[in-house]
Formats: C-alpha cells, structure tokens, sequence
C-alpha cells in the first residue's frame, strides 16, 4: 500500500478524536496576510491544477498516466518519493515527454515521525526527509510534504513541537543544497490545531524554504479554510483540494460537502496563492478523473 493510501486511511480513522488547542508553546501575535487591493483580485484566478499520482489508474504506463492527467486537464502531478535515481528519472523523462511536471512530492512522515521519543526513529525519519528532497531534485519538483510530528499518549505536545523543529533544522542543509522546500501540512496528527500557531511555528524557522502546505478539507470539522488561509497568507506554498461532510463525519467529493469554495476562492485570492492546487481524493477512471477536473475548474472560476 503506498504511503499517500496509508494517509488518507489514517484521517479516516482519525476523526473521532476531539481537537483541542494547548500547545504549551507560547503563542505571539502572527499579523495576517495583508489583503490586495480590490483591483488585484478581479478577474480571473491563475492558479495550476494537479493530481496525486495514485488517482491515476495503475494499470497503465508511467506515460499513459502522465498523458491522461493532461488530457483530463491537469498540469502537474503529485508522486510519492522514489528512492532509486534510476526510477526517478524515469518519471522526469515521461513527465518531460509528455509535458506536465511532477510538482510535489508527498513525502508525509508518519512512518517515522520527526516527534518520536526514540532517537532511532527520529534518525530514520531525517535520512528518509533527505531521500525525498533528492529525490524532489531528481524529478523537479520544487517541493515535499512533511507531517512535522504526531501527538500522542506518549508524546506530548510540548515535545512534538521541540522535537519536530529541531529535526527540520537539522534538513534544512540538505533543502538549500537541493533548492527544494519543506512544507509542512496540517493534518489529523493532533498538532499545529489552529492557524495562528501554525503561521507561528513556521516563522521560527527563519529560513525561506520551510513553509506551509495548506489542506482545505483538513480543517473542516473544526475551523474554516478561509479563516486559515488569511492567516497563513503567503506561507502557503501548496495546496491539496479535499471537501467534508460534517454531517456525515466524512471526506466527500470536491463541491459536496461543507467547504465554502467561493469563500476559500476568495481568500486565496486576496493573500495573492498562485501555485499548484492539487487533489487529493480517491482514484477513478477518465471519466471520473475529468469530473474531478471539471470540480477544479468551478472552484477556480468561483461558480
């Protein structure tokens, strides 16, 4: 099962868990994205459009896979890391080929998570960071997506938070070397449970290439996207496209569930987001995969 699969089980299984804010870090005051004027955000939105790679069905060629996410209307595809260089550039051949880049590369982390007590874990988790930024080079992305920590009964949040900063200081070297950024995610890991300290945890970094990848379906059962987005502002770097069904405590097809899309639209626009939105749902046929592109198109043109 591929690492994106394990993920998307993972917030599935996860809801039933109560957020609830208490960091233990203190909080200082993050000024929101300063909006543009009326006149910048009129018209129409350029933002790109991508999909994660095990959308796209497995029983076609690297190249035909590449060829239906363009066909459909994407411009870039999301992939989980490749580890061999060879098979990297595999990908970046088609991708060139065909004529839509491999954007992101959605590492994750829950595997070995940065935040882990045991010092072992915590060094699996760095060295297998560093295979996905290589491997972010390898194929051109100019991304990875990092779960920075798990909260859990044995680990607390104050130590998630160190924990998980301080092993990203330590990739930082490998990011530069690369050219490649860190973001990182909220997600149902019981951290970074609003946008205020998320923007905060981010700018302690000081450094340019750790940013945020922002879910909008993420925050859903609990808080609203725009309120996210304004606040993280140009932080965002990424973004995955997922809609919620708090009624039915369930993840549900872009525009059928309780997102505010013109809302969302609007606060991306006003913070100035002009990067790749990539979808994050389950994977279908063509058929399936140009409604899902169609979705994307509406969101963007705000209808």
């Amino acid at each position: 099962m591929s690492q994106s699969i394990d993920r998307r089980t993972f917030l599935n299984q996860s809801l039933q868990t109560a957020l609830a804010v208490g960091a233990g870090t203190a909080i200082t005051q993050v000024t929101e994205a300063t909006p543009h004027p009326a006149s910048a955000i009129e018209g129409e939105w350029k933002v790109r459009k991508s999909v994660l790679w095990g959308m796209l069905p497995g029983n076609l060629s690297m190249e035909d896979r590449f060829k239906l996410a363009k066909d459909v209307g994407f411009g870039g595809v999301e992939i989980d890391p490749v580890h061999e260089e060879a098979k990297a550039m595999e990908f970046r051949r088609a991708s060139e080929k065909v004529g839509i880049p491999v954007q992101s590369i959605i590492y994750g982390g829950w595997h070995a998570p940065l935040s882990d007590p045991d010092p072992k874990v915590q060094e699996a988790g760095i060295e297998d960071v560093k295979r996905a930024l290589q491997c972010a080079k390898w194929v051109g992305a100019d991304n990875i997506l990092l779960v920075p920590a798990i909260v859990t009964s044995k680990v607390r949040y104050q130590e998630a938070y160190t924990r998980s900063q301080a092993n990203i200081r330590k990739l930082i070297p490998t990011a530069e070397k690369h050219n490649v950024l860190i973001l990182v995610e909220e997600v149902w890991n019981k951290f970074l449970l609003s946008p205020i300290e998320f923007a905060h945890y981010i700018d302690e970094f000081k450094h340019p290439l750790v940013q945020a990848y922002f879910d909008v379906g993420n925050v859903v059962t609990y808080a609203y996207p725009e309120d996210w987005i304004r606040t993280l502002g140009k932080r965002i770097r990424k973004v995955h496209l997922k809609d919620f069904k708090r009624g039915n405590y369930q993840f549900v097809n872009l525009r059928e569930g309780d997102v505010d899309w013109k809302a969302v639209r609007q606060a991306f626009m006003e913070v100035g987001f002009q990067s790749f939105m990539n979808t994050e749902l389950g994977g279908g046929d063509e058929a399936y995969l140009r409604d899902v592109s169609q979705r994307v198109d509406k969101i963007i043109a705000g209808v």
